[in-house]
């Protein structure tokens, strides 16, 4: 069983992916302003992010080489930091995508519906992983959880 500051830097953990996935609801912001609410929890790995520079990549290497490798870190915190950052990278990868195919489209409603379905998943998704987390369990995403699993 995971102590309860394992299980409080568990749910930190998986901020980092959501603080990236706040972009995909932009238009949501705007037109339901309510939601910016889901904002508030992201904001300290924001401004981590913003004020160094490369700070998504010192954080990422930083809770990579820091709890992800170091055998002396418990399981449980292991393997949340690895999935935290492999869906953080799926982020990345899609928001590269959206960047280079769906930027000639603009704002369009295809495109709107798309990132908001996506942020609603992303948002369901972390808050999973968050309430197995704070149950002390670990966060089983088909596939993602596999990998994890294969790399510790």
């Amino acid at each position: 069983m995971p102590s309860i500051g394992g299980k409080i830097l568990g749910i930190f953990l998986y901020m980092i992916p959501w603080a990236d996935s706040l972009m995909f609801g932009n238009h949501l912001y705007i037109k339901y302003p309510f939601t910016q609410i889901l904002q508030i929890p992201a904001i300290p790995i924001i401004i981590i992010e913003r004020s160094i520079p490369f700070g998504n990549l010192l954080l990422f290497l930083a809770i990579f080489i820091g709890l992800v490798r170091n055998t002396k870190v418990s399981y449980f915190l292991r393997f949340n930091a690895l999935q935290s950052l492999l869906i953080n990278i799926g982020i990345i990868i899609i928001s590269f995508i959206f960047q280079i195919f769906f930027s000639p489209f603009g704002s369009s409603l295809i495109i709107r519906t798309f990132s908001s379905t996506l942020l609603i998943s992303l948002f369901a998704m972390i808050t999973y992983c968050i309430w197995s987390c704070t149950q002390g369990n670990e966060p089983n995403l088909p596939g993602i959880s596999q990998a994890v699993k294969m790399q510790l």
